[in-house]
């Protein structure tokens, strides 16, 4: 009798336990919505999509995407620092708003650090300096051709004040200094074509959008922006091994809420994060797409990577004269 008591009790523990916590057994009663300040079809919607399919199912209730382009990102941050801090809307928070904006916006709509309850790291999106085949195939090389040739080429970016823009500024500063002039593009799809067709010397761009065309021939990635080389193509070496000591550059994305969450549901959502983070199909989903997955996802580790980020851009903002009205 002793043992089936014993037997009941351990069960009845297994089933009291649920995957997770729900904050005061109630959270979330209802669909959670996913802000993502970009349109459809792009990087952090792409993956945001993923997110909110594998959050759905740890929450227990549906997370919806829901897009609010606009402004670098803005509209979409500050819906969501307007937004009641029940936790059922956050912010898919990527590099441009809180790691850019908070520096190259002359009077920013929001405070990246006050107005946002950190909860969760998923991935960041390591850049790779990328150059038409013509050009010399290391990145030391291409250095010493710049500095051969003052004022002779030019680099591309997505636009003034874009991440690609940025990483390109921090590039030529670690290296003591290119005079290579820089075209902002209406977006880098057009930026990657005219590197294609040899209009520009150089840029740095995601891996996902120039791997294909790297092992096609067209173009030529000379080194990956983040401290390890990437699992699916670990012949690139870092930029770190191309020379540029301690050079990373990426985007990321974030899970945020606005200021004022209650900690229970904090709470309830780092738990999942947690879970989401170590989920082995949501780990190779990143890595396929070359992101590198943020496996001791924190609040904690989220806020401090927000004010690391934006201290590493405020300097590289400020001396590239990046203004946004």
């Amino acid at each position: 009798m002793k043992r089936r008591n014993l037997l009941l009790t351990s069960l009845g523990a297994v089933v009291a336990a649920p995957a997770i916590v729900h904050a005061e057994g109630k959270y979330p009663e209802r669909t959670v919505r996913l802000v993502v300040p970009f349109a459809p079809a792009g990087p952090t919607d792409i993956i945001g999509r993923k997110v909110s399919e594998k959050m759905t199912g740890l929450l227990g209730q549906t997370m919806i995407v829901d897009n609010k382009a606009g402004a670098a990102g803005s509209i979409g941050a500050v819906e969501v620092k307007n937004a009641k801090p029940d936790g059922y809307t956050l912010l898919f928070a990527p590099s441009s708003t809180h790691a850019v904006n908070p520096t190259a916006f002359v009077k920013p709509a929001y405070d990246a650090v006050k107005d946002f309850t950190p909860i969760s790291s998923i991935c960041v999106n390591p850049l790779v300096l990328v150059v038409h085949p013509s050009m010399p195939n290391t990145v030391m090389g291409l250095v010493e051709e710049m500095k051969k040739n003052p004022g002779k080429y030019s680099y591309a970016s997505s636009g003034n004040g874009s991440i690609l823009h940025l990483a390109s500024e921090y590039f030529k500063r670690e290296v003591g200094g290119l005079d290579v002039v820089h075209v902002p593009y209406r977006g880098s799809g057009p930026a990657l074509q005219d590197l294609m067709s040899g209009q520009v010397a150089w840029m740095f761009e995601t891996f996902s959008t120039t791997l294909q065309q790297h092992r096609a021939g067209k173009v030529r990635i000379l080194a990956y922006a983040h401290a390890k080389r990437a699992p699916i193509a670990p012949e690139i070496p870092t930029m770190i091994e191309a020379g540029v000591p301690g050079y990373e550059a990426y985007t990321f994305n974030l899970i945020l809420g606005p200021a004022g969450m209650p900690q229970p549901i904090v709470d309830t959502l780092d738990q999942a994060s947690r879970k989401l983070m170590a989920d082995a199909e949501m780990v190779k989903f990143l890595e396929d797409i070359a992101a590198v997955p943020t496996t001791d996802t924190t609040p904690a580790r989220t806020a401090k990577f927000i004010t690391d980020e934006i201290a590493k851009w405020a300097p590289v903002i400020r001396a590239a004269g990046v203004k946004i009205e």
